[in-house]
């Protein structure tokens, strides 16, 4: 009856500490989102808004079956100041602009004014609801499958993705270090998620600290790299604009290639982490006569079965995302010399490589701490329990 009444007490602590912690958080995102942003590009008298096309008023749809130059339409404008009101708009035949309109489709619109005239073009194509229900689809496909654990696995997500939009790109944009950031951001996406996968427990400790460590090797890794390759993050696509960016606020944009690579390289090492150690603890539940030896071999021999496949990922998820750069190389033939000197491929393999010798180095490091904690009594007796 006693124990009962010191592990109950001991749950309800554990639960305001959790409480007052998200209260922190909540006031943490409060602070970095008070941002007063510069602005960049006049885009006084600008605005996008909702509008359905109600009449095709010249199209340019050729014979062939291709598309050449502007269709005029006349679109109905759905939301903003000018909601119900009738205008003409052009909508251009671009890959990254307009749309190819047809009579009731509903689309975005750009709306320029000055004065009493407007001008009126289709940004986009409206697809906010399909974005909307396919984040939908793979929260609850989750949720179905994985039950209870699943739907603290979708939770984990919405709090990564809140940590990122939220916490991670403020706290840049007001000139903190990247990857002093991105350390913070992983740690916080690591203990939250962990533990709502694993609740109280050695397993998920030793996940966290597994998790922490490998991340933080990625980073060192890709960092010195980086250093002896002579790669920053001034030698990434898009630079120009960052720079204009950081010209005119605080951004800092020397770390951000490595603080990028450090968040990429969490998802892959917190996975290894949390079946390395799971794993252990499983075996330690079966056979608690077991020494800290014979632990920390049974999770090697599983990590070396999951660190190859989590390697593989990354390699894989890098190359998918490098596929028009290799796909230009191929096609204009570059010289050996050329290709291996670029700063795309040096990043490319930089990112693979720091990722995946964290994954791999995560394995010894969760086997050691796991093997350590469950077989030391003081430590178990903390946690009084497993899961």
């Amino acid at each position: 009856m006693f124990a009962k009444l010191v592990i109950n007490k001991s749950t309800a602590i554990r639960k305001i500490i959790i409480l007052l912690l998200g209260i922190g958080f909540c006031m943490f995102l409060v602070f970095f989102n008070k941002v007063d942003k510069i602005q960049l590009t006049n885009q006084k008298g600008t605005g996008y808004e909702k509008a359905v096309v109600e009449e095709i008023l010249s199209d340019n749809l050729q014979l062939d079956g291709s598309r050449t130059g502007n269709q005029r339409v006349k679109v109905r404008i759905l939301t903003g100041d000018l909601k119900g009101k009738g205008l003409e708009a052009t909508s251009v035949s671009g890959y990254l602009y307009g749309a190819n309109c047809t009579k009731n489709m509903k689309v975005i619109i750009s709306i320029s004014t000055s004065g009493n005239s407007s001008v009126v073009s289709v940004y986009s194509y409206y697809r906010a609801p399909i974005i909307y229900a396919f984040v939908a689809s793979f929260l609850l496909i989750i949720w179905a499958i994985g039950g209870t654990r699943g739907f603290k696995s979708a939770m984990g997500i919405i709090f990564t993705f809140i940590c990122i939009i939220f916490l991670f790109i403020p706290m840049l944009y007001k000139g903190y270090s990247p990857f002093l950031s991105a350390v913070i951001i992983a740690i916080l996406i690591t203990i939250v998620t962990i533990y709502l996968i694993g609740g109280y427990s050695i397993k998920t400790l030793s996940s966290i600290l597994g998790t922490v460590i490998g991340v933080m090797i990625a980073g060192g890794v890709a960092a010195g790299f980086g250093y002896v390759a002579h790669i920053n993050g001034y030698n990434v696509s898009a630079v120009e604009d960052l720079v204009f960016v950081s010209n005119n606020t605080n951004l800092k944009i020397g770390g951000i290639l490595f603080a990028g690579i450090l968040i990429a390289s969490l998802g892959a090492v917190m996975d290894v982490s949390i079946s390395v150690a799971s794993a252990i603890n499983e075996i330690y539940n079966t056979n608690k006569n077991l020494s800290k030896r014979e632990l920390f071999s049974s999770g090697m021999n599983v990590g070396r079965d999951i660190m190859g496949a989590n390697a593989n990922t990354l390699i894989l998820a890098y190359t998918g995302g490098a596929l028009n750069t290799l796909i230009l190389i191929y096609a204009y033939s570059m010289k050996y010399n050329q290709i291996i000197n670029m700063y795309s491929i040096g990043i490319e393999i930089m990112q693979g490589i720091s990722g995946s010798i964290a994954v791999i180095l995560t394995v010894p490091i969760v086997s050691f701490i796991a093997s350590e904690l469950l077989t030391n009594n003081p430590v178990q007796d903390a946690f009084r329990k497993e899961i």
